[in-house]
């Protein structure tokens, strides 16, 4: 299943995710900072969905309530709730 997932109050634009049997296949996201985020995408892919949201969910960027781990946290979250 592909998630299109466009982010809030981050400098990333859109994250697409694609996840099977509940395991993150692949993240690619637009915007933001190009070598955390290949980072980030390639440290969860193979990881379980709710351990990534675990591991990801409250991180903050600088003074900013969220940050490109925690909305893709959200973006899993979103997606856990609609497919439970």
């Amino acid at each position: 299943m592909k998630i299109t997932y466009r982010p809030r109050g981050v400098c990333s634009r859109l994250m697409e995710i694609e996840v099977e049997d509940n395991k993150i296949v692949s993240v690619d996201v637009t915007g933001g900072c190009d070598g955390n985020l290949q980072g980030i995408s390639r440290l969860v892919e193979g990881m379980d969905v709710d351990e990534a949201i675990r591991r990801m969910q409250g991180i903050r960027c600088g003074g900013k309530p969220t940050s490109c781990p925690d909305q893709l946290s959200i973006a899993l979250s979103q997606y856990r709730q609609e497919h439970a």
